[in-house]
């Protein structure tokens, strides 16, 4: 059972925004992006079976511009997720190994000096790409993943003074190892706040794990994997994403949803503002996703605890990732929906 899709009253009744419909030419475009994006959902649910929830969140973190924690124990694909998302979308990707021994240079970059000219050059790391994969990114020092913190929340690095600007469309898809596995480093709440979802692949059912066996046709499922969507058609849907009409009745119930965490007696520390503008920009992806030119509270609803979980802080701290999805899950069903 995915702990994120919890029974929560159904609020699609919501009056949909009085405002002019958008070109005709401009919704043909949008429906063609969209097409592209069904197809790519199709070919992630061929590699990864019986995750069509896990897989849907993905698609609204890339379309929303955010990065994705991906948790949970070795082997349940979520390297193999990143991985087929990166060649179904035709992004450069690279895929970093986290280790202790990673230095923030094996991630950025470093500046060689060149004997003939006399002068440093500047080498790229693997930073530098469109969807950066950082596999098991909490067994990396915490040096070393703060090394990321400026690329996911201003879209640049700085090595030596000098700052370089990252290419858009930019996405990081971290894995982790759940706390407390031998050889792991807790990723601080700085770094945490960065990801706009945290996610948990959890083990296939059973029929969906037979179905892996019998249609395993390569060690690497991705070799089947062919290019769907470009980056430009990428870039094109996330900036339509911005353009998903959101009520005030909408915003105010985002509002309400952060602001009932900061009062929880369970909670050390409530979500912030920033969290605040990554439920907005999650839910109206996950719209445009659903084909829709606005907002509605189930969109808010569906992404409260896997865009807030990890953005609050337990007041107990024998308590779980479980427990704070619990909690915020319970906090969705105590705040009043909008009509």
């Amino acid at each position: 059972m995915n702990p994120y899709n919890t029974s929560i009253k159904s609020s699609t009744s919501a009056t949909q925004p009085d405002t002019l419909e958008p070109p005709e030419t401009e919704t043909e475009t949008v429906k063609n992006l969209l097409t592209k994006l069904s197809r790519v959902r199709d070919g992630l649910q061929s590699v990864i079976r019986g995750k069509q929830g896990v897989i849907d969140f993905v698609l609204t973190a890339v379309l929303a511009e955010g990065s994705i924690l991906l948790e949970d124990v070795p082997g349940v694909g979520k390297t193999t997720l990143a991985k087929s998302l990166a060649s179904l979308i035709d992004l450069k990707f690279q895929r970093v190994q986290c280790t202790p021994d990673l230095l923030p240079a094996d991630i950025l970059g470093s500046s060689i000096y060149q004997p003939g000219r006399g002068t440093f050059e500047f080498r790229r790391g693997p930073i530098f790409c469109d969807l950066l994969i950082a596999d098991e990114v909490n067994r990396a020092s915490p040096r070393t993943q703060s090394a990321l913190l400026e690329a996911m929340a201003e879209g640049q690095v700085t090595v030596d003074g000098h700052r370089y600007a990252l290419e858009k469309p930019f996405l990081v898809i971290a894995t982790q190892n759940p706390s407390g596995y031998e050889g792991t480093f807790p990723l601080p709440e700085s770094q945490l706040d960065r990801f706009l979802l945290r996610l948990s692949m959890e083990y296939p059912d059973h029929e969906s794990e037979i179905d892996m066996l019998l249609h395993q046709e390569s060690d690497d499922p991705n070799f089947q994997l062919k290019s769907v969507m470009t980056r430009e058609d990428l870039t094109n849907l996330q900036q339509h994403v911005r353009k998903v009409q959101v009520d005030r009745k909408i915003a105010k119930y985002v509002v309400d949803l952060v602001t009932a965490t900061r009062f929880d007696d369970r909670l050390r520390a409530g979500c912030s503002p920033r969290g605040s503008k990554m439920l907005l920009r999650a839910s109206q992806a996950k719209a445009l996703l659903d084909g829709r030119t606005f907002v509605l509270p189930d969109d808010v609803q569906s992404l409260a605890a896997p865009v807030m979980s990890h953005r609050v802080s337990l007041r107990n701290a024998s308590l779980t990732t479980a427990d704070a999805i619990e909690i915020q899950n319970e906090i969705v069903r105590q705040v009043e929906v909008p009509l």
